[in-house]
């Protein structure tokens, strides 16, 4: 090939890795600053549990979104933390005091909030973030989604809530949201809450889309007394702690 024909054929094939690099490097999420993530401590079975977290944490990396998760660095939440520290993201991890330890969690990545108990860990997590997501995990991931949940209801907080549905790893759970809602333990503004999807990109996109439903007109409820507008408790993050 001449220099003459590399020259003319060289916009063709630069151009569309420019303008997808450009279109990558200017899409930061436009509601979005920090997103919590609830997932297992463990891997789990199958592979593509731990693709689909590496998978999200570069989405929040693409993203320019920040993470919220329960420290520590073993299994999907280590997988998660790992990814998006290491493409420049800003990670904070918010632990009990009793589980801080290697033989626990493995070490914190990023920036550590040590709290009192699983109460002021949850409620941390909330203040901190914009939107919930739930990977793949154990009883304590679905504690925590449940609960997240619940405060929507309540009017404590309006932020959106979403399920990885990795491999239909939640199918079974959202056929039993689907029951409650038959049997009227709730509506289906209350329903709508959740939303799911299969992949990162797709699930972040519907969380980007998601319009809270005026579903309770109740009060506006709090746990906070020294900050009444706000979910949490008053806690100091331990500079040093966390890499």
């Amino acid at each position: 090939m001449g220099a003459k024909q590399m020259e003319q054929e060289a916009p063709a094939l630069v151009l569309p890795y420019v303008e997808k690099m450009e279109k990558k490097l200017s899409f930061a999420s436009k509601r979005f600053k920090k997103i919590c993530v609830f997932c297992g401590s463990s891997s789990g079975k199958k592979g593509v549990f731990s693709d689909e977290a590496l998978n999200l944490g570069r989405e929040l990396v693409d993203r320019k979104i920040d993470l919220v998760y329960g420290g520590g660095s073993i299994g999907l939440m280590g997988q998660v933390a790992h990814t998006v520290k290491s493409g420049g993201g800003h990670v904070v991890g918010v632990i009990p005091k009793a589980l801080i330890g290697p033989e626990l969690t493995g070490s914190t990545v990023g920036d550590l909030i040590a709290v009192s108990d699983m109460h002021q860990r949850k409620a941390e997590m909330a203040r901190q973030s914009d939107a919930f997501i739930a990977l793949p995990g154990g009883y304590g991931t679905l504690e925590e989604l449940v609960e997240v949940i619940t405060w929507n209801q309540l009017g404590i907080h309006k932020k959106p809530v979403g399920l990885l549905n990795v491999d239909g790893f939640y199918d079974t759970l959202l056929t039993f949201f689907d029951k409650q809602m038959e049997e009227e333990f709730f509506d289906n503004s209350a329903r709508s809450i959740v939303v799911s999807a299969p992949t990162a990109s797709e699930l972040l996109d519907k969380l980007e889309a998601y319009a809270a439903t005026p579903a309770y007109a109740g009060p506006k409820l709090c746990w906070e007394m020294e900050r009444p507008c706000a979910i949490g408790y008053t806690t100091t993050p331990i500079a040093g702690l966390g890499q």
